[in-house]
């Protein structure tokens, strides 16, 4: 089943037949707002805050913002942006409190410096990998973006940006663009591993010492895997040897940044075969 951000442009796709659908659906608005209460938690804001939702659609997150209990550090107040005429005519019939953007996110984010004390993005950012023109690719799209929002936050202001990757290459090209453009930025991955219900969060912070190590530090059912210290230990060992799991799995991550399809890893990866008699 293809995705819909691969064949279409978000404000295309999400015409006044989908942004209804979508906005009225059960299920997706249970989703939505999980996501949004773990953003949220990821945050961890002492107090109300005013933040920049990306991607806000019809408000369903936005509510949420605005219904936070002063015992949980709310109300937040809101500015929502998005690229689609009728999810946001819709969130003007439900007449939800944030203030609205007709924005493209891709062209960056049209903010004074350190306007924001944070910023969440749920179901959005991955659109942004697909070029709508020839002239426009998606690294430029997400330099933009990152640098715009880079500069939008407060310092010492956090981030936290739910999107479905394709894959690990593009996984990768959006880590990459929010390094570049001054994040240190780390990945989340919640609910069951390798699941369709696995949720990816890119935790995003500003001007501070703390990265995601430090964010979610005391959070219950979170381990953290630190890829630096796993590159540090590689690199401590020397070379990899040829024909290792480790020498296949980096030969293959290769090959997949070339555009080439190859076979999934699984727990056969790079074993011996045993000797046939």
């Amino acid at each position: 089943m293809s995705r819909p951000e691969d064949t279409l442009a978000a404000d295309i796709h999400y015409d006044d037949t989908e942004a209804r659908k979508y906005t009225t659906s059960s299920r997706i608005k249970n989703i939505q707002a999980d996501m949004t209460h773990k953003a949220l938690e990821i945050l961890n804001l002492k107090g109300p805050s005013f933040l920049l939702d990306i991607g806000c659609g019809s408000g369903l997150s936005g509510e949420i913002l605005s219904q936070v209990t002063p015992d949980e550090g709310g109300p937040h107040v809101w500015v929502g942006m998005d690229i689609s005429p009728s999810m946001l005519d819709v969130a003007l019939q439900r007449d939800v409190e944030g203030d609205l953007l007709l924005a493209d996110i891709g062209q960056g984010i049209p903010f004074r410096p350190g306007s924001f004390d944070g910023a969440i993005s749920i179901s959005a950012i991955q659109w942004l990998c697909n070029a709508e023109t020839s002239d426009t690719s998606p690294a430029t799209r997400l330099a933009r973006f990152f640098n715009g929002l880079y500069v939008a936050l407060k310092r010492g202001a956090k981030a936290v940006c739910q999107f479905y990757p394709k894959n690990d290459v593009q996984t990768k090209m959006i880590t990459s663009a929010a390094v570049k453009a001054g994040f240190k930025a780390g990945l989340l991955l919640d609910g069951p591993q390798g699941s369709k219900n696995e949720k990816t969060y890119l935790v995003l912070t500003v001007g501070s010492d703390t990265d995601i190590t430090g964010v979610v530090e005391g959070m219950d059912g979170v381990d953290v895997v630190d890829q630096r210290k796993i590159a540090k230990s590689l690199k401590n060992r020397g070379e990899m040897k040829k024909g290792s799991k480790a020498w296949i799995l980096k030969k293959k991550e290769q090959m997949e940044r070339k555009g080439k399809i190859v076979k999934a890893d699984s727990k056969y990866t790079g074993r011996k075969r045993r000797i046939q008699f």
